[in-house]
């Protein structure tokens, strides 16, 4: 199986789109902007998901399901959020199409336009809190700890697979509070969960803080956020979480009755990640082989490929193997025996180097005779012959090597690329030739923001949580400044 991917060296962008196709991950549409999730990128999206809803479960959350439509009129009662995603929006107009009488195919009835049109879902805090309302009387109704795994369209002009499109997937959590205190908490915990999930499962390192106010989520009194580095220097937006403060209470009525017998508005907080995370994934650990896949989340953890000739010695292997299978799915290890007579050893070898599977086993009779199989690394593409009597606890172990060894470069490439600098001259020098995190003095005003963003296309990514205070000069205007910021220019 000829790879013939373009290097990341060549063309970063024409890489990944390369690497998502012929890795079977997913394809464009025939709608523009939309995509289709094969199977085997489906398949780590299902991984990613069973983590994430663990981990909500376990923190109190339970799932519930909200409509796809959202009555026009809800998207108005908060200023902030109707002006943040109004021209993402796609709005239905009417119910019914009918044949054209002038034979050019079907057309919309007129007679079915809808009394109120309805926007489908770019995010779902309106439709949310106005269900919220009926919910919740009193304190003793609170709070309400809800996600929804659930699909969202914001009508891009510019798509790339996963990371930018016109629908996705994604999960939205949805939490109502008795106080401010409670809510922020829920904001800062969700966040800290998805920085747990994307080090701990998917070995991508990232820094968490909060947006500025220019890039704070519409609606939202602050944005906690986590950012990840990918390999050709720019930054990803990898999971937010805001605190809502009361503005959607207010904006949908959502009242309840104090301890004190008063009448108050809830505390909000919203939060989510979506297949986006599946190019996190892609461009932060796969190479000019194909994709490098952290253990946890590969479908296939091990591959078994048998090198055989006939039906007889296919056979003897699959006997052999046999009890080595049972012995790893009982451990918990994904694992798959390639016996199709279809493709050659040699290409199934390329099939799971481009598929990024961690593990891949070959065996001969030769190895059945010296009792080992030839065990090849994924991510450091090594080769070692191993001994059959204790391969799986072996494979156990390399398992969690891989998944260490990952992250930890991962680790070490994000942290060679986050520099300070001190000047405008540096910051566009080093923004052009190194890339990365730039961490600078920034005056705390929109517009040195903006006129930093429309000269050098590098944005604040964040305000780190573990800046510390440092009394510097703005590297734009010169102004005074007490700590330092995170630019990147981004995905």
């Amino acid at each position: 199986m000829a790879k013939n991917l373009t290097s990341r060296e060549e063309d970063y962008s024409k890489w990944y789109n390369e690497l998502v196709v012929k890795a079977d991950l997913a394809e464009n549409s025939a709608v523009r902007g939309c995509m289709v999730i094969k199977p085997y990128g489906y398949a780590i999206w299902e991984k990613m998901q069973a983590e994430l809803d663990r981990m909500f479960k376990e923190t109190g959350h339970q799932n519930a399901y909200f409509p796809l439509f959202i009555p026009k009129s809800f998207l108005s009662k908060e200023a902030d959020h109707v002006e943040g995603f109004a021209k993402e929006c796609a709005v239905v107009t009417h119910y019914r199409l009918k044949n054209d009488e002038n034979g050019g195919g079907v057309v919309v009835d007129p007679d079915a336009k809808l009394e109120e049109e309805l926007i489908v879902r770019p995010t779902s805090e309106t439709i949310i809190w106005d269900t919220y309302r009926k919910w919740v009387q009193s304190y003793r109704d609170l709070p309400i700890l809800v996600n929804q795994w659930a699909n969202v369209v914001r009508w891009e002009m510019r798509t790339r697979l996963f990371l930018r499109t016109a629908e996705f997937l994604w999960q939205e959590g949805h939490t109502a509070h008795e106080t401010k205190e409670e809510a922020v908490k829920e904001a800062e915990q969700m966040m800290n969960v998805y920085a747990d999930f994307a080090e701990n499962f998917m070995g991508v390192p990232v820094i968490k803080g909060t947006k500025t106010d220019s890039e704070r989520f519409a609606g939202a009194l602050e944005t906690y956020c986590i950012e990840a580095l990918m390999q050709d220097g720019k930054a990803l937006q990898a999971g937010t979480s805001h605190f809502l403060g009361q503005n959607f209470a207010k904006a949908f009525d959502v009242k309840f009755a104090t301890r004190q017998g008063k009448q108050e508005h809830v505390w909000a907080t919203s939060w989510g990640v979506s297949t986006r995370l599946m190019g996190a994934l892609i461009m932060t650990h796969s190479d000019d082989n194909g994709l490098v896949l952290p253990p946890k989340l590969a479908p296939i953890q091990v591959v078994i490929v048998p090198i055989y000739k006939g039906q007889e010695q296919l056979d003897a292997i699959s006997q052999r193997v046999e009890p080595f299978i049972k012995e790893m799915r009982a451990k918990g290890i994904s694992v798959k025996f390639d016996d199709r007579d279809t493709q050659k050893p040699g290409w199934k070898f390329n099939e799971y180097e481009l598929k990024g599977v961690p593990l891949r086993l070959a065996i001969g009779m030769r190895d059945m005779e010296n009792n080992t199989f030839e065990v090849a690394r994924r991510d450091t593409l090594t080769k070692e012959s191993v001994s059959m009597d204790g391969i799986v606890d072996r494979l156990e172990e390399l398992l969690n090597q891989m998944q260490e060894n990952i992250y930890q470069k991962a680790l070490d490439y994000r942290d060679a690329h986050i520099t300070e600098v001190d000047t405008f001259e540096e910051f566009k020098t080093l923004l052009e030739t190194k890339g990365g995190f730039l961490s600078a003095h920034w005056d705390g005003t929109e517009e040195t923001e903006a006129k930093i963003k429309e000269l050098t296309k590098a944005s604040i990514r964040c305000i780190a949580l573990d800046a510390k205070e440092e009394n510097g000069s703005c590297i734009y205007s010169g102004k005074p400044s007490k700590r330092r910021v995170l630019f990147a220019k981004a995905y």
